[in-house]
């Protein structure tokens, strides 16, 4: 039997989200001193996901890259058995930037923050009811905390009510993890039904994850020098494991350019409230009034969606999460490239429900009959990321996009944040071969319409496209769609577990 989680070990973002805290602000920092910082650390009041009554009103959260666990003077051996995706960064390697589509004005080069030069050491993420951050923050930036850290940016965040800027629902389709460790995965097996349940080893270091793996991740000797702060791994009882509890945090602050969305859809259309709000539904997936599917519901429940929460919680996952696309093969309800496709294409193992062995070998073979687009899309059980995401600057209605800019406009976006345990398998993949890739599932000269950054790739001269698929007639075209959404920063981080947090302060040279 699975031993249970500790929740007093793990951070609450990964739980909770905090969304009932509609404040919040993420602190860049850099290490100024060492020795401080560590000594901050071992005191730091970090919000855990156990359960706590009454609900906390504040919350503090603490993740590292790679460059802050060396400015901690974290052991060489140590971090290097960190991931090489997080050793290397989001922007330090061309070809990654390639693959994530950070190319042209997305390039690291023109980043805010985290290109060259640029990269903080830590993100103290601060989250609070309404009134309380400034509060908080003034509680948390201590003496100590000010000569431990150099801030060198705040992101700022607005609460827009579970929308986006484009506007829609935001933030509704999320994997549930597998807290209880019910969940059993074969190596050899094949899951034939999509569901939304998902092993916490995707999600959290030290678990399995769903190949019945454990991800690697730091394990260290049981007489190493504060080993003695850390959990015991599971599948390797000898070692102590610095990873479990903790997952990797991916950030990204993607500008949204709404003025030029709503713009183009208004041209594109010549009307906007008659035609508009259609096309941009297309775009990407979902109505814009109440954020349903543009699919049918499913008529069997999909395992793991509308199980948790309060009545109303569940009525509403169920409106906005009960389908798959097997009904829309050819995407003429939902077009193949709407954002909410590419993002979770609600695949499986095997396309068509194969039973029995005999039925799965001929599958796998490529006989019998089949739908153009089976297996063209990895199953998504092993790519989901858990968002917990923010918006910041003011709201912007659709109408009022449509209307000259004011010379003083402020900046509005997302900052972007998964939290997964594999970053090539799962954020990584996910933005290269779904949302970036320009042949996603049989698609030619399109990617994602909200996050593509419409740069030529070997090729494929023309990613500007979007297609609309229409019964019995050619499909609907749009071309020279320009770029909605530009990258302005971002890092990978470790997010550690608390006994982890307090071996990093209490390890390290001078």
């Amino acid at each position: 039997m699975s031993a249970a989680v500790d929740y007093s070990d793990v951070q609450g973002l990964v739980r909770f989200g905090f969304a009932h805290m509609n404040e919040a602000a993420y602190l860049l920092l850099r290490v100024r001193n060492p020795a401080a910082a560590r000594a901050w650390l071992d005191q730091a009041p970090v919000t855990t996901a156990a359960d706590r009554s009454p609900v906390p009103s504040t919350a503090l959260q603490i993740a590292f890259t790679h460059q802050g666990l060396e400015a901690l003077r974290i052991p060489q051996h140590v971090i290097a058995g960190f991931s090489a995706e997080f050793l290397s960064g989001m922007a330090g390697d061309a070809n990654r930037s390639r693959r994530l589509g950070d190319t042209g004005a997305n390039s690291p080069s023109a980043w805010r923050w985290g290109g060259e030069g640029k990269i903080p050491h830590v993100v103290v993420m601060l989250f609070a009811e309404d009134g309380q951050l400034d509060t908080w923050q003034q509680s948390v930036a201590t003496p100590l905390f000010q000569g431990a850290f150099e801030e060198i940016g705040r992101l700022d965040t607005s609460d827009l009510g579970g929308r986006e800027h484009f506007g829609f629902i935001d933030g509704v389709s999320q994997p549930q993890l597998d807290w209880s460790r019910a969940r059993t995965v074969s190596v050899n097996g094949n899951q034939l039904a999509y569901g939304n349940v998902v092993c916490l080893g995707e999600f959290l270091l030290g678990y399995p994850n769903e190949y019945s793996r454990y991800t690697e991740r730091p394990l260290l000797d049981a007489g190493e020098a504060g080993s003695d702060e850390l959990p015991q791994a599971e599948d390797q009882p000898a070692k102590k494991d610095l990873g479990k509890n903790g997952t990797y945090v991916v950030i990204r602050q993607l500008e949204q350019d709404v003025r030029a969305f709503w713009q183009y859809v208004d041209e594109a259309t010549k009307s906007l409230h008659e035609t508009g709000y259609g096309l941009a539904e297309s775009m990407v997936g979902r109505r814009l009034e109440d954020g349903a599917p543009l699919v049918p519901l499913s008529q069997s429940p999909v395992p793991g969606v509308g199980d948790a929460g309060s009545a109303a919680r569940r009525r509403k996952d169920v409106q906005l999460n009960q389908f798959t696309y097997e009904s829309d093969p050819d995407g003429a309800s939902c077009p193949i490239g709407a954002h909410i496709r590419r993002g979770n294409p609600r695949t499986v193992d095997l396309p068509g429900h194969p039973k029995g062995l005999l039925a799965q070998a001929f599958h796998l073979l490529g006989f019998g009959e089949a739908n153009l687009h089976d297996d063209l899309v990895a199953s998504v059980r092993f790519h989901r990321i858990l968002r917990r995401g923010r918006e910041y600057g003011p709201a912007l209605s659709p109408g009022e996009a449509v209307q000259p800019a004011p010379s003083n406009d402020p900046g509005r976006g997302l900052h972007f944040i998964a939290l997964n345990a594999n970053i090539e398998r799962q954020f990584e993949f996910v933005q290269n071969a779904w949302m970036a890739r320009t042949k996603f599932d049989g698609l030619t000269e399109e990617s994602d319409p909200l996050l593509g950054n419409r740069e030529p790739v070997k090729g494929c001269p023309f990613t500007n496209a979007f297609s609309i698929p229409q019964d019995g007639k050619a499909r609907k075209r749009l071309v020279e769609m320009p770029q909605f959404v530009t990258v302005r920063g971002g890092a990978y981080f470790f997010m550690p577990g608390i006994r982890a947090l307090r071996y990093l302060s209490k390890t390290g040279g001078a």
